[in-house]
């Protein structure tokens, strides 16, 4: 207990020091601004500029947001239930549902804390092993990283001359642009080439013991992936996977319309902003304070949005949905599940498909 506390502090250390990193960068930033308009440095505060803009936001898109993060979890929660099922059991969606929260609700503590969470409540709740449960949200969790790389991709592609050139623009790379642009394509080649050699030789490399592990890790992501060939609808599957990050995809673009400066930004610019601050949660913070801020706030300024601005809709976006949905939510679940249970006695199990 002790040491998960411990890990809980150092973790929440990271997120509020990467937080006050950036907002001491960009306060600087601000500062300077306000010396150019000739505004006093007493009356020229980034954080009271927060605060200000959080009043003048349209919680009614607020809460089109939050909508659009219930909507996921529902489908994440019945995509979860047909990877149960195989197991031989009938879970109700509502405990499904509810953990789910209650899990995001716990990575707000640590990194990776809300699997064990959502695991553990459901199989005490449904009376499953708590290691076939954990092997499904497993199987879920690889899906995610499948969807995000996708994603990402799909962002990439669709805005790759406007990210080339902003990082042309703004990062140094002393001349060596063009260098930098062949060398990526080269990389192509190259590593098809590398996979050959990987294939051809793979017995040696295999007996080397870091690549014995990152050849069960890709072995395990590719047992997940089989899994949806036991499934009885794989098109509904896909179905649920593809509203799940719509729906993430939406809560970034719906929060645009809360904000004033963000408003006329496009749909396209939301799907770029939406895959930084995805990457920025996957980096082990509190629900990725401080680099959830700073990817979305450099997102933002590719696309011609100030910083101080991009600042303030990155807190409130990361405050919205971790206030709103994550600890809300959360709480309410935890108080629901005790009750929706209470004289709830789950189905046996019927000849398991899984062993």
């Amino acid at each position: 207990m002790l040491r998960n506390f411990f890990k809980f502090l150092f973790f929440l250390g990271i997120g509020l020091t990467l937080l006050y990193l950036v907002y001491n960068h960009q306060n600087k930033a601000f500062q300077e601004d306000c010396a150019l308009k000739g505004i006093p440095g007493e009356e020229c505060s980034l954080l009271h500029k927060v605060w200000m803009d959080f009043q003048e936001v349209n919680y009614w898109w607020i809460l089109a947001v939050l909508a659009a993060f219930a909507v996921s979890n529902l489908s994440r929660a019945a995509r979860w239930l047909m990877l149960l099922r195989p197991l031989g059991v009938a879970p109700r969606l509502s405990n499904a549902y509810f953990t789910i929260v209650l899990g995001y609700f716990f990575n707000l503590a640590l990194p990776r804390l809300g699997e064990i969470a959502r695991s553990g409540t459901f199989a005490q709740y449904e009376h499953i092993p708590v290691e076939k449960v954990l092997g499904t949200v497993v199987v879920d969790r690889v899906f995610d990283v499948i969807s995000i790389l996708l994603i990402t991709a799909l962002a990439f592609a669709l805005e790759y001359d406007t990210l080339w050139n902003f990082a042309q623009t703004h990062v140094s790379l002393d001349g060596k642009a063009e260098t930098l642009q062949r060398l990526f394509w080269l990389a192509i080649p190259i590593g098809l080439a590398g996979l050959a050699v990987l294939f051809v030789f793979r017995r040696r490399i295999l007996r080397i013991p870091i690549f014995q592990k990152i050849a069960g890790i890709a072995q395990g992501f590719w047992q997940g992936i089989l899994t949806v060939r036991q499934l009885d609808r794989p098109w509904l599957f896909a179905l649920h996977s593809i509203n799940i990050w719509l729906m993430f995809y939406l809560m970034t673009y719906l929060c645009f319309f809360a904000y004033e400066p963000t408003s006329g930004l496009s749909a396209t610019t939301a799907l770029v902003v939406f895959v930084f601050g995805g990457w920025g949660i996957v980096i082990p913070s509190p629900g990725g304070m401080g680099t959830y801020h700073f990817l979305v706030q450099t997102a933002l300024i590719i696309y011609g949005l100030s910083g101080n601005d991009g600042f303030s809709y990155a807190n409130i976006a990361f405050f919205s949905i971790q206030l709103g949905g994550n600890i809300l939510m959360g709480l309410a679940a935890l108080l629901a599940l005790p009750i929706l249970n209470r004289n709830y006695r789950p189905k046996s199990m019927i000849q398991p498909a899984l062993a």
